[in-house]
């Protein structure tokens, strides 16, 4: 009994050259997660008075709620603080595992192939720890929107050295090939490479939070600009990575290992379009608030909603093209039976967690901003709920991916005890 307890919060330690940079992908699934669960909290309690749902306006809210709609805060509250705790202690053991692969000949390799871009996923982990890490202060934190004005420049310098930190890998990696030839386009058969581009990306959507939500025009002004900066290398930088990823898988076919990568776009689209709204938000918070205005927060908040719901509409199409033909593509090459329930081992199939997480977030934008704030849709009706469950579905299908991911490729092997002859020890 003690010994399966032990394994449950048992990590595999010292990979040594079998480590790498892709498993910073678990700490990055599991603070999308808890960040998810705070969707629910932030789309469907009431919150007049702030941008985002608070732990006082949780406070306030729950002591006037029903039982059940106390347990099913406490429930998502739950799930921020368990997926959270797991972000956290993932990315100690990944910051532990890598300081060590550094010093290897396996790191010294991937730092002269394609796969140096692997090395994005240091930044990309960080710069979800602080993404998380605001949405998990507002729900548990008494009191924190009281002091946001101060955490929103530190939010901001922040995602600035992260951003810069991910911005020296990438260049690192892209000025050496470019200059000497060395990208290997036959082995490019993948989207893998976009991962820098969901670096940079969630990069934007962090840079952009104080736009939508600080009534400093400084502060928002500077939130505006570093994530138009960002925005832009990850436009770019996917456009470019997207075109060649394509043309290698159609000249080259796409391995059965690799397929995954086909919904690495999801994530991707979903945290450029929310970067999009929440500098939307800040511009109508600079330009188009009447100078006097009492309440700004509603102002910002209705800005152009018929083009809101066409620009989210737009977004979740593309990610259910991709969401369909990844499922299409793996499903033909039997990648859930090898990978996922299978025996194979392959930490790329990490990157399945994050499209499932991302589906679910943009679908809570595409019903309420879209939907529910237009008129089109009544909140908690019986078609809301409807239109919820394959949202939550997708949800459903990460947390269950991710957690039997977690048991195959982190979990120790167990000790299988055999009889040692006794001339052998001897």
């Amino acid at each position: 009994m003690v010994r399966h307890m032990t394994r449950l919060v048992t990590l595999k330690k010292d990979l040594g050259e079998s480590y790498t940079p892709v498993y910073f992908l678990a700490a990055l699934g599991n603070g999308g997660m808890a960040v998810a669960f705070f969707i629910y909290l932030n789309f469907m309690v009431p919150h007049p008075n702030t941008p985002i749902i608070t732990f006082d306006g949780l406070a306030a809210f729950m002591s006037g709620a029903t039982l059940p709609i106390q347990l099913l805060i406490l429930g998502a509250m739950a799930g921020i603080l368990f997926f959270g705790i797991r972000h956290f202690w993932l990315l100690a053991w990944n910051l532990r595992e890598y300081r060590a692969y550094r010093q290897t000949l396996a790191y010294q390799a991937l730092r002269q192939g394609n796969h140096e871009i692997k090395l994005i996923g240091v930044p990309l982990a960080l710069a979800m720890t602080v993404n998380m890490s605001f949405a998990a202060g507002a729900a548990f934190i008494p009191g924190l929107w009281n002091i946001v004005e101060y955490l929103f420049p530190v939010a901001m310098v922040a995602f600035l050295i992260i951003g810069l930190f991910a911005l020296s890998i990438f260049l690192s990696f892209f000025s050496r090939v470019l200059a000497g030839a060395q990208f290997d386009c036959s082995h490019n058969n993948n989207l893998g490479q976009l991962k820098a581009v969901l670096t940079f990306g969630l990069v934007a959507v962090g840079f952009a939070a104080p736009a939508a939500m600080s009534e400093n025009t400084v502060t928002v002004a500077a939130s505006i600009i570093g994530s138009l900066f960002f925005m832009s290398v990850a436009m770019v930088l996917g456009l470019i990575l997207f075109i060649l990823g394509f043309r290698s898988m159609l000249a080259h076919g796409l391995t059965r290992e690799s397929s995954v990568s086909l919904w690495i776009p999801l994530p991707i689209l979903t945290v450029l379009a929310v970067a999009v709204i929440r500098q939307v938000n800040g511009l109508t918070f600079l330009f188009g608030v009447p100078e006097g205005a009492v309440n700004t927060l509603a102002i910002r908040t209705q800005s152009s909603p018929a083009l809101m719901l066409v620009l989210i509409t737009f977004v979740l199409a593309l990610q259910i093209l991709f969401a369909v033909l990844g499922y299409a593509v793996m499903r033909r090459v039997n990648y859930f039976r090898t990978f996922v329930s299978g025996p194979e081992r392959s930490v790329d199939s990490y990157a399945m967690i994050c499209p499932g997480t991302a589906l679910f977030v943009f679908g809570m934008f595409f019903i309420h901003l879209g939907l529910v704030r237009t008129g089109l849709l009544t909140k908690f009706s019986v078609e809301y709920f409807v239109l919820l469950v394959p949202f939550v579905a997708s949800q459903i299908f990460a947390i269950r991916t991710m957690l039997r991911l977690d048991r195959k490729l982190l979990k120790p092997e167990p000790v299988t005890q055999t009889s040692t002859p006794t001339a052998a020890v001897a």
